[in-house]
């Protein structure tokens, strides 16, 4: 391999910032919280600990991140999670937790 080709992939950040996107569950007066744990539980296929435990971070604290990855796949997320009527948004991830 040359030392260009070595430079340019230490250069090509893209994969990198690319997966900078995060889901985020909001709290919502309608939705009961065996309802958001069994939401999370179905579309992330997490253990029943990890999804009450993110139920409750929504539940009190008015919000919780619930996946990252790519932008389209947080795209993709947050259409799941509306269409089982959560509140949900995407956003760059700024502190790194990809």
């Amino acid at each position: 391999m040359s030392s260009q080709t070595q430079l340019d992939e230490k250069l090509d950040l893209s994969k990198f910032f690319d997966n900078l996107w995060v889901a985020i569950v909001w709290d919502d007066p309608v939705n009961l919280m065996n309802y958001v744990t069994y939401v999370f539980i179905k579309l992330f296929n997490f253990s029943k600990e990890k999804a009450h435990k993110l139920m409750m971070q929504v539940h009190t604290e008015g919000k919780a991140v619930v996946a990252s990855g790519t932008r389209e796949e947080m795209e993709r997320a947050v259409q799941q999670l509306h269409e089982h009527g959560l509140w949900a948004t995407l956003q760059r991830d700024d502190h790194g937790r990809v």
